[in-house]
Formats: C-alpha cells, structure tokens, sequence
C-alpha cells in the first residue's frame, strides 16, 4: 500500500510540474502499467521523461490506468510512450482505442518492457517488432549502430557504442517490417544470447499508418543517466511525433530495389483465392478479397520476388494471390521513375478481364483498407490499355480536368478541360477517370512509368507522355472530415496478373519541373 502511495504522489508531482510549462507543443501520454514482472526503474524512468518534457516544453501526462485507452482520450495525444509495461493491460475495448489511435498517424514509443506487454496479441507483437522471451544477468555489451540511416534516435552515436544494460533474447527474429537502428554484438557479452548473427535491439517503422520506435534499452536506473541514452529516447520521440522526420530521399536518382531491396520494402499479402493450389487453409468460399489475408511479410508463394535477370534487379510479381509491395517510409514532394512490361501468367478471379497491376500512392492508414488486401490511396492505374487510368481507392478524392464525351458514362482526362471530382468517399463523385491517350507499349515489351507528386498535384506519364493530370488530393479521416493528402507510402499491386519491374527509380523535387508547367497551368494552387 505504501508503494502505491507514494506512486500516485509521484505522478501527481510529476504532472503539476509538467503542467505549469508554457506554450505546450507535444501531448504526451507516458504509461507504465505492469501486470507482469515490474521494472524498479519505472520511478527513475518518469522522472527521466519528466524532466525531458520540461526541457522540450511539451505538456506529459502520466498513468497506470488502462480505462485512459478510450478513443476520445487518446485523440489528444500525439505520442504514447509505453515504459516497462508489462502482461496483458487491455480489454477488448482498449485494444480497439489503441488500433484507432495508430490508424489517426499518431506516435509509439517502446521502452525495453514494452516488447513484454500483450504476448498473445498478434497486432500488438507485430506493431512492437518483437516479443521479449529471456536474457542474461546486467552487463556492458557493444552495439553496433545503423548510423546510415541517420535517424534523430541514433543521431550524435558512433558506429559502435557500449552500454550496460539488460540485453533482451526474444521468441522470434525481430519482424522483417522494422528498419533496425541498433544491433548487438553477441560476442560482446556472456549469457543467454539468440545465437544469430543480427540482434536487433533498436528499431523504428510505420504500423498500420502509426509511427513506432522501440529500443530494448531501459531496465537500469543508471541507464537514465546517460547523455546518450536522454538523445536515444528523445530522438525516438521527435520521430515518432513527426516532429523531427528523417533526411529527406536525395535529389539524386535513388534505386529502391538495388542491393537489399527488403530494406526498403515489405509485402502484405491478401486472401487467397479458393482456386489457389499447394497452399494450407485456403477458404474454400474465398473470392480472393473476403476472406482472411495472409498478411505482412507471410508470402509463401512468393507471389513478390526479386530476381536477377539478364544482369539487372527485378522484381517479379506472379500475381496469384492479390498483395502489395509497400515502401518502408512514406514519401512526400518526388519524382518516381520505373520500369513495367506484362508476364504470361493470369490467375482468378479475372480469368476473363484485362491483365492488371498498379502503382498506389499517398497510401496511408490500415493494410485491407480495400479488398482486404490495399491501403486507403490514389491510384495510377497499370492495366491492358488503360495505362494511366486514375482511381480512389477507400476514401480518396482528387480533382481532373476532363470531358465526357457524347454518349459515353465515364471521364476522360483532358489539358484544358473542367475540373470534375472523383471520389472514394462521396458516391455523387465517380471514383475512376480515363487516361486522356494510350501510349503503352505493345504486349512483351518495356514501358517507362513516371509518377510525379508536389503539394497534391501529381502527373501519371506513360512512355514519356502525361496521360493524366491531377490536382487536390485528398482524403476522408476517421471523424468524416475531408483533409489534404500529400504524402504516404507507396503500393505496387498484385492484382490476377503476372507482371516485371524494375528500376524503380526515386527522387525528391521541389517544384513541378519546367517542361510539364503546361499541364498544370490554370489548375494547380499557388
């Protein structure tokens, strides 16, 4: 009883302090609850982030109550900070809270314990990255430290750093989905080890449209005293808040499939359909979008695969099972440049339908937003013949200038015509808008794709040709409310059909370049 009393004062103290701090830009909700083992350090640990908040002027909050985790309560927050939970701390209400805050672009950050928080809970152990199964007694260890990436948590570390801490062994590899920022060195320290030789202790990824940075760091009191370990942490939570992003793509061409393209890629796989052959639990009533998706990074037939072929890198998709190839990071204000040609292969359900794929953009929130399998996201559409096409996909809209010719139902796009609305998420709106030209190239042979995206306005151009001009992009959030949409990742579909690319090609932009002011003339805003 003692104990909790003087908790309960802590954290009073420590949120009349915080709250007298001016001009508070960050909500911040740390919680702490542990229905497992509990940390001794979590006072130290508050008082750490604590005094963080007062030194960055943003206004924290503090609690052990899991009746916090209502939709209306967690609205206000831009960062949660789970430090050393422990057990299972929600109910079934509270975990849809916490899924609906994700789902909004908020902020998570994972300090060591969290990673033992909600063992049975597949959506938590997939968001955290890893599930905390062992580790030896407290001792100093090297880690050896991403600094390529030059995330704002690892900024100011050198390549390798030692700290004492307790090192955590966890049940599974840590999930291919995270960017890893920190490893250990296994040869560094005694004890229970994972006996492999990638030990991630430090990541960060994108989650069902949430930020999420977890370090296994944080079991000492003495590690709160580190300048190294107050940078870790604070860099985290900039991150996560959006505050402090990573560098921006470089201005120079980037590869994305070069090298290791699952550094920059995962895969989300969707339902299979109940055609589909040497594969286990297959619903026998699947159309290929009602039913359970396979889900992230699980692709057993390796419907994405990167091949080497004739000396370059390529990414094959055999497009039996609907899917996505989703970038790492989100992507705002770029230039995309790739290679795309048609495969023999075609698959259920659209045995009788034109060979299908497409590039989706400003994708953003939940896989399975549409069809089970893709995010809510614009569409330039890669199809037989329509090339370039335009569709909103799960609450999407977006203005073209275009023309309806006599006697057709649909729009076609066009240089000088009206600007009409196409929408996802008003059914007064059509959803899709014809290229204004086919330039694709005939069956067998490469096409150069181009995407361009400034401030909403983007260009589809095909073969060196703008096929589609778009402006105002647009989506509808979780409270019904129409809001800009100018950045997210990026989708390239598996959608029934085989399909090649390659040289996927990135760069940033800042400006609309010069030889296609013409097509947003009169259109774009500013």
């Amino acid at each position: 009883m003692n104990y909790k009393l003087s908790f309960v004062l802590l954290i009073a103290f420590l949120n009349t302090s915080i709250s007298f701090t001016q001009e508070k830009n960050l909500e911040v909700l740390v919680f702490s609850k542990t229905q497992a083992f509990r940390h001794k350090s979590i006072p130290t640990g508050l008082e750490f982030l604590a005094d963080m908040a007062k030194k960055n002027n943003w206004n924290i909050q503090f609690s052990e109550d899991s009746n916090d985790f209502s939709i209306s309560n967690l609205s206000q927050y831009q960062v949660l900070v789970f430090l050393n939970t422990s057990g299972d701390i929600f109910s079934e209400a509270q975990k849809a809270a916490l899924q609906n805050y994700f789902a909004r672009g908020k902020g998570f950050v994972g300090i060591h314990a969290a990673s033992d928080t909600e063992k049975d809970w597949d959506w938590f152990t997939e968001m955290i990255g890893a599930t905390f199964k062992n580790h030896p007694k407290v001792q100093e260890a090297t880690l050896n430290i991403n600094t390529e990436c030059n995330h704002p948590a690892i900024n100011g570390l050198k390549s390798k750093e030692v700290f004492k801490d307790e090192w955590y062994n966890f049940l599974k590899p840590v999930g291919k989905h995270v960017s890893v920022l920190a490893s250990l060195d296994e040869s560094s320290y005694e004890g229970k080890k994972m006996d492999t030789d990638n030990h991630p202790i430090s990541w960060y990824h994108i989650y069902d449209g949430g930020r999420v940075f977890y370090t296994g760091l944080g079991h000492t009191d003495e590690i709160y005293n580190d300048s190294r370990y107050y940078s870790h942490i604070e860099g985290g939570i900039l991150w996560a808040s959006g505050m402090k992003k990573e560098p921006s793509i470089s201005k120079k061409w980037t590869n994305l499939i070069d090298g290791n393209p699952h550094k920059n890629w995962d895969v989300f796989i969707g339902a299979p359909h109940a055609t589909v052959k040497d594969l286990e639990g297959v619903d026998p009533k699947s159309d290929g979008k009602n039913a359970k998706p396979l889900g992230l990074n699980n692709d057993p037939k390796k419907v994405f695969d990167f091949k080497t072929i004739e000396g370059e890198q390529v990414l094959h998709i055999s497009g039996e099972i609907y899917g996505a190839l989703t970038s790492k990071k989100e992507y705002q204000n770029y230039h995309l440049k790739l290679q795309f040609k048609w495969g023999k292969n075609i698959w259920e359900p659209r045995l009788l339908r034109k060979r299908d794929s497409g590039i989706l953009y400003h994708c953003t929130g939940s896989n399975g937003a549409f069809w089970n399998v893709w995010m809510q996201s614009q569409e330039f559409q890669v199809q037989e013949g329509d090339m370039g096409d335009y569709y909103a996909l799960a609450g999407t809209i977006i203005d073209i200038p275009s023309v309806k010719k006599e006697g057709q139902k649909e729009f076609d796009y066009a240089v000088e015509g009206q600007l009409h609305t196409f929408s996802s998420a008003e059914k007064k709106f059509p959803a899709h808008c014809n290229k204004g030209l086919n330039n694709e190239n005939p069956y067998g042979e490469w096409n150069t794709l181009e995407l361009i995206c400034f401030e909403g306005t983007s260009l589809h151009i095909v073969n060196g040709k703008v096929v589609n001009a778009l402006f105002n992009s647009r989506h509808k959030d979780l409270d019904d409310n129409i809001v800009p949409l100018q950045k997210g990742r990026i989708q390239i579909q598996s959608e029934a059909a085989e399909a090649f690319y390659k040289a996927i090609k990135i760069k940033s932009i800042d400006k609309i370049p010069n030889k296609y002011k013409k097509y947003v003339k009169g259109y774009m805003k500013g």
